[in-house]
């Protein structure tokens, strides 16, 4: 059982700070990137599908990002999902392909994304915390019920924390690195 609470633990650690990572990925640095709009969700023939799962991207340039609808036909529907989405960048369509073309944000902008970042690994640490509580409520609850010596709790308790402690440090990574990229001009 005590292996079962830590590996629960770890893994449910593991998607916190992978969310959190993802919603890093979703904030708009003034480089084109996928992650800005492959999750974007697309009217596709009466099915709302992600865009990635219609379309190819690619990166020519630092600043361009260029959308390639698998189906000629969704060109349309592609381009209306960026617009009306919160991204702040009007597509070009050629009639193959969308470009995405994304102008340098301004300092003033670039220091509410680090605000935003910040408060987006605080949610990610927080969720990290839940999983830390909810784990040792699980060991309290085994040692109330007898499954578990006293030694054993306080053992599991240390393992929980340093658990914590390296997701929250890998949560502080992540910040620093997408603060450093936001800050660049």
């Amino acid at each position: 059982m005590t292996d079962d609470v830590i590996a629960e633990a770890k893994e449910k650690m593991q998607r916190a700070v992978e969310h959190a990572k993802a919603e890093f990925g979703s904030i708009r640095t003034g480089r084109a990137s996928s992650a800005l709009v492959e999750r974007l969700r697309v009217d596709y023939y009466g099915s709302d599908v992600p865009l990635q799962q219609i379309a190819g991207f690619a990166s020519p340039e630092p600043h361009l990002l260029v959308i390639t609808p698998y189906d000629r036909g969704s060109l349309k529907a592609v381009e209306k999902a960026i617009q009306e989405s919160d991204l702040g960048i009007t597509p070009s369509n050629d009639g193959s392909v969308v470009r995405l073309s994304f102008p340098s944000p301004t300092a003033e902008r670039r220091k509410e994304l680090v605000k935003t970042v910040k408060k987006k690994a605080e949610e990610g640490k927080v969720a990290v915390r839940n999983v830390r509580k909810h784990a040792r409520q699980t060991v309290a609850a085994a040692e109330k019920s007898g499954d578990l010596p006293a030694g054993d709790v306080e053992r599991l308790h240390k393992q929980i924390d340093q658990l914590t402690h390296e997701f929250e440090a890998e949560v502080d990574r992540l910040v620093t690195h997408k603060e450093q990229e936001l800050l660049e001009v």
